[in-house]
C-alpha cells in the first residue's frame, strides 16, 4: 500500500482512526466475526436518492464540502466506481502506516461529467499533498451518498509524503498478486438507475491483492479506505478534518457501545493467530502423565492399610484386608460385648450394646481403608503414614431407641416443683429445681459414632424440663403465705367475736399445686372447729323426729331446726381476711338447719294401726329370758320406711357381754352349747312372722335344724352374727314402725301401719316323720338333754295380693331333723 492510497481512504474530518457511524461502524461498513476477513460489503449497491440534509443527516451538515473545495453543483448523476481493499499484510512505520489499502483501477468511461463550469471550478480548487487527498475524499462521500457528483482527480504518489515507502510496499504486493484477479477497469459499468442512484459492483479481494496505480480520476466510496493510523499525527489533518474528528469522538463517547473483549486475550500482533493453544496442549500433556502416575501409584497402594492407622485404638498399618479384619475382631470382639457405660450428667448407666443393636463390622472396616480410592488423602497417608479411622458401625435402629428409652428411666432427674408450707404460725418453703431428661434422637447418634471410639461414660444429650411449680409461682405463693400468719384473723359471728390466731389461721391453711401454681386453701372443718371452740354455744343441734309409743300408741316427737356455719362462707370469708394487711375482720352468719327426719315427714309415712302382732312364749331360762329382753329394747322403735329393709342381726347389734347380753343355749353344727347371745333366735322367728304375714318381700331366713314347740311348724328362723340373719324388705308406700317387748310370759311384737296388702297362708301337715334316738357326744362342751321331738317335713303356703292383684304366691318347705337325747362322755 503507498502513501497516496492511504491518505485518499481517510475521509474528511476523520480522527487518527475512521470515524465510527452512530451504530459503532465505520460508513457503509458491516462488522466482521473473524480479523482477518476483508469488509468488502459496504461495495453492495447504495441508495444514493438524493434527500435534504435535514432528513438523511442527524447532524444537518451532510454533502457539506470541507473550506478548502468549492461547493458542487446539484444534479441527478452519480459517480460509479469499484473499489478492491486489500487485507493488511505489513506493518509499516511511521504515523500513517497502521494498515495499507488498495483502491483498484477504474474504468475511465465510469466517471461522470459535470455540468459546465463545474470542471473549472472543482480544477481550480482541488489542493494537492494532504489537502488534495481530503477534498478527493469528502467528494467521494458526496457522490456515493446522493449529492452533486463531480470529477475527482487522484492524487499524484509523489506528492504524498512517504510515497517512496509505500512504493517499495506496493512493489512486494504487486509481487504476490494472484492472476484471476483482474484490475476494475476491465469490469463492465453498471447502467445508473433512472433516479440517479449509482449501483456498485462488490469486487473480490483477494488477500494479498495489490491493483495496479491508476492514472484517471477515480471515485472512492468512504467504505473503502482504510482507516489513518492510530499513530498519524494531527499535523496531518485539515482543518475540516479536525472538526470532523471532534464531532464523531463526543459522538463516540455518548453512543459508541463497549466493546468486548477477545475470549483468548491480546493476540501476537493484529491478526496473528495465539500462542495459547500450543501451550494448552503441553499443559494437557503434562496433566495427563501426572495423572498417570497418581492412578498408578493409587492402584499400587490400594491393597494395603497406611502405616500408622488405627481403628477404635488398634494399629491396622500395613496390614492387608483379611489381617487388617482378623485384627480387630480380634481386639474389638470382646470389647463389643462389654456393657457400655451412659452419662447425663452426674447419673450413669449401662446399655447393653447387643440389645441395642450395635454391631462392628470389620470387613467393612478393612475394604474401606484398601479399597482403591481417588481421594489425595489416601495417597498421601500411604505416603507419610495414616492416622485415627472410622470404625462402620451397623445400627438396628429400633432397638437401640428402645434401649435409649429404658435407660433414660434411669438417668433422668426429674424437676422439683417449688413449695410452701405452713407450721404453725411459721411458713417453709421449698425452691423449686428444673430436671434433665434424656434427648434419645440426638443419643442414637452419640452411642452410635462413640461406641468403642470415645471414651465411656458416652455424655448423652439432655434437655432441660421446667417444674410445673417454677420459682416464681413459689416465691408468690410464699409471700401471700407470710401474710396469712403475719396476724390474727377476728370473726364476728351471732355477737360473738372469736380471735383466730395466726397458729390456728397455719393448722387450716395450705398451698397445694393445681394447674402449674400454688393456690391458697382452707380446711372448712379446721375452720368451724377453730370458731366454735373460741365461741360460747354458738350452735344448736337440728333434732331429728322420731316415734315414741305413749299410752300403748305411737306418737311423733321432736324435729327441732339447729344453726350451723357455712363451710363456703366461713372460707371465702375468712381466707378474704386472712391475706388482707389492714382489715383482718371476717363477718360470718349463722344458718339454720333442719333434721333429717322431720314431724311432717313421719306423720306422712301412715303409722296409724296395728297391722301385725305375733307372741312366742319364754322358757325358764333367766339367762335365755334376759337376752330377749335386751333385744326387744333394741327392736322396739324401729322405723323401716317404704323401700327400705329390716336385718334382725343389725338391729340387736353388737351382741356382747358389754351391750347386756349373756351366755345361754344355742346350737352349732348340730349339737346344744352355751354361746353369747343365745336365745335371741326367739326375736328373730317374731320379726319373721312379722313380715311374713304384712305381706313384705322375704329376703332370707333360715328354720332350725330341730323343731321347738314353742314356734310355728316352717314359720320360724334361726340366727347367727356373720353368716345366717333374717330379712324383709317393706315394699310397701307406707312406713312400718316395730313395738316390742317381754311380758306376760312371752315375747310380743307388733307392726304399725297402713294396711296395704292381703295376705292368706296356710300350713301342710307333717311328713317323713323320724323319731329321735340317744347320741353319745365326747366334747368338753358337751351339755347332756333328755330325747325330744320328732324330725319331719313340712310346708308353709303364702299368697299376697293388692286389689285383687296376686303379688306373691309362695310354698316354702323344710325338714326337721329328729331331736336326740345327748348323752355327754
Amino acid at each position: 500500500m503507498n502513501q497516496r492510497d492511504d491518505e485518499q481512504a481517510a475521509p474528511e474530518g476523520s480522527s487518527d482512526d475512521a470515524a465510527p457511524t452512530a451504530e459503532g461502524r465505520l460508513p457503509f461498513e458491516e462488522q466482521s466475526d473473524s480479523p482477518y476477513e476483508p469488509l468488502v460489503r459496504a461495495y453492495e449497491p447504495q441508495d444514493t436518492t438524493e434527500s435534504s440534509p435535514d432528513e438523511d443527516d442527524p447532524s444537518g451538515d451532510q454533502g457539506e464540502l470541507s473550506d478548502d473545495r468549492a461547493e458542487p453543483t446539484s444534479g441527478d448523476e452519480s459517480t460509479e466506481a469499484s473499489v478492491e481493499t486489500a487485507e493488511p499484510s505489513v506493518e509499516t512505520a511511521g504515523p500513517t502506516a497502521d494498515a495499507e489499502s488498495t483502491t483498484a483501477e477504474p474504468d475511465e468511461s465510469v466517471v461522470d461529467t459535470p455540468e459546465p463550469g463545474a470542471s473549472e471550478s472543482a480544477a481550480s480548487d482541488t489542493p494537492s499533498g494532504p489537502e488534495a487527498h481530503s477534498a478527493a475524499t469528502a467528494a467521494t462521500r458526496e457522490g456515493v451518498s446522493g449529492s452533486d457528483s463531480e470529477d475527482i482527480t487522484e492524487p499524484d504518489p509523489s506528492t504524498t509524503p512517504d510515497a517512496d515507502a509505500d512504493a517499495a510496499a506496493d512493489a512486494d504486493a504487486d509481487a504476490d498478486v494472484e492472476q484471476d484477479a483482474a484490475p476494475a477497469a476491465e469490469e463492465p459499468v453498471p447502467a445508473a438507475d433512472p433516479d440517479g442512484t449509482a449501483i456498485i459492483p462488490a469486487v473480490r479481494v483477494d488477500d494479498a491483492a495489490s491493483p495496479e496505480p491508476t492514472d484517471g480520476p477515480v471515485a472512492v466510496p468512504p467504505a473503502a479506505a482504510a482507516p489513518r493510523p492510530s499513530s498519524s499525527p494531527a499535523a496531518y489533518r485539515t482543518p475540516a478534518e479536525q472538526v470532523w474528528a471532534e464531532q464523531q469522538s463526543a459522538l463516540a463517547a455518548d453512543d459508541e457501545p463497549p466493546r468486548t473483549e477477545h475470549p483468548l486475550g491480546e493476540l501476537d500482533g493484529e491478526g496473528a493467530p495465539s500462542r495459547w493453544p500450543r501451550a494448552g496442549m503441553w499443559t494437557a500433556a503434562g496433566l495427563v502423565v501426572l495423572g498417570g502416575l497418581y492412578v498408578g501409584a493409587q492402584w499400587m497402594l490400594a491393597d494395603t492399610v497406611p502405616r500408622g492407622t488405627t481403628v477404635a485404638g488398634v494399629d491396622v498399618g500395613g496390614l492387608d484386608t483379611a489381617d487388617a479384619a482378623a485384627r480387630l475382631d480380634e481386639e474389638l470382639g470382646p470389647r463389643a460385648a462389654e456393657p457400655l457405660e451412659v452419662a447425663a450428667g452426674e447419673a450413669t448407666t449401662s446399655v447393653d450394646p447387643v440389645a441395642a443393636g450395635l454391631t462392628i463390622d470389620t470387613e467393612a472396616t478393612a475394604e474401606d481403608l484398601t479399597s482403591f480410592s481417588w481421594s489425595p488423602s489416601r495417597l498421601w497417608d500411604q505416603l507419610f503414614g495414616g492416622s485415627e479411622a472410622d470404625l462402620v458401625v451397623d445400627v438396628d435402629d429400633a432397638a437401640l431407641t428402645t434401649a435409649l428409652e429404658a435407660a433414660a428411666t434411669g438417668i433422668d432427674v426429674a424437676p422439683v416443683d417449688g413449695t410452701v408450707r405452713f407450721s404453725g404460725a411459721k411458713v417453709e418453703s421449698t425452691d423449686a429445681m428444673a430436671g434433665t431428661a434424656v434427648v434419645v434422637d440426638e443419643a442414637t447418634s452419640v452411642v452410635s459414632e462413640g461406641w468403642l471410639v470415645e471414651e465411656t461414660p458416652l455424655e448423652l444429650p439432655t434437655d432441660s424440663v421446667e417444674p410445673d411449680v417454677t420459682q416464681d409461682e413459689t416465691d408468690a405463693a410464699l409471700a401471700e403465705a407470710e401474710v396469712v400468719v403475719s396476724a390474727p384473723v377476728v370473726a364476728s359471728v351471732d355477737d360473738q367475736s372469736p380471735e383466730l390466731p395466726p397458729e390456728a389461721l397455719g393448722d387450716a391453711a395450705s398451698f397445694p399445686a393445681k394447674d402449674g401454681a400454688l393456690v391458697l386453701t382452707w380446711d372448712a372443718e379446721a375452720l368451724d372447729e377453730a370458731i366454735v371452740s373460741r365461741t360460747n354455744d354458738l350452735l344448736t343441734t337440728a333434732e331429728d323426729a322420731h316415734f315414741e309409743f305413749v299410752d300403748g300408741r305411737p306418737k311423733v316427737v321432736g324435729g327441732e331446726t339447729g344453726t350451723r356455719l357455712d363451710d363456703e362462707q366461713v372460707v371465702e370469708s375468712v381466707g378474704a381476711a386472712a391475706v388482707s394487711t389492714d382489715d383482718r375482720t371476717a363477718e360470718i352468719e349463722l344458718v339454720t338447719t333442719d333434721p333429717e327426719d322431720s314431724a311432717e315427714s313421719l306423720e306422712e309415712l301412715g303409722v296409724e294401726e296395728k297391722i301385725v302382732e305375733f307372741s312366742t312364749p319364754l322358757t325358764d331360762e333367766p339367762v335365755r329370758t334376759q337376752n330377749l329382753v335386751v333385744g326387744a329394747s333394741k327392736v322396739n322403735g324401729t322405723l323401716v320406711k317404704p323401700g327400705e329393709s329390716f336385718s334382725v342381726t343389725d338391729a340387736l347389734a353388737p351382741i356382747t357381754e358389754a351391750n347386756g347380753y349373756g351366755a345361754a343355749h344355742i346350737i352349732s353344727d348340730g349339737e346344744i352349747i352355751d354361746g353369747i347371745g343365745g336365745g335371741l333366735s326367739q326375736m328373730s322367728t317374731n320379726m319373721y312372722n312379722i313380715g311374713f304375714f304384712a305381706g313384705y318381700e322375704d329376703v332370707t331366713h333360715k328354720p332350725h335344724s330341730y323343731y321347738y314347740s314353742r314356734y310355728p311348724e316352717g314359720r320360724e328362723s334361726t340366727m347367727f352374727v356373720g353368716s345366717i340373719d333374717m330379712v324383709w324388705t317393706n315394699d310397701t308406700p307406707y312406713g312400718v314402725l316395730i313395738q316390742a317387748w317381754v311380758g306376760d310370759g312371752k315375747v310380743n311384737t307388733v307392726a304399725w301401719s297402713t294396711p296395704y296388702w292381703d295376705v292368706t297362708t296356710s300350713t301342710s301337715d307333717r311328713s317323713n316323720v323320724v323319731e329321735p334316738t340317744t347320741q353319745t357326744v365326747d366334747s368338753p362342751d358337751c351339755v347332756a338333754s333328755p330325747a325330744g321331738g320328732d324330725g319331719f317335713s313340712v310346708t308353709v303356703y303364702r299368697k299376697v295380693s293388692h286389689d285383687g292383684s296376686v303379688d306373691k304366691d309362695e310354698a316354702k318347705s323344710w325338714t326337721y331333723k329328729p331331736q336326740n337325747a345327748v348323752e355327754c362322755e
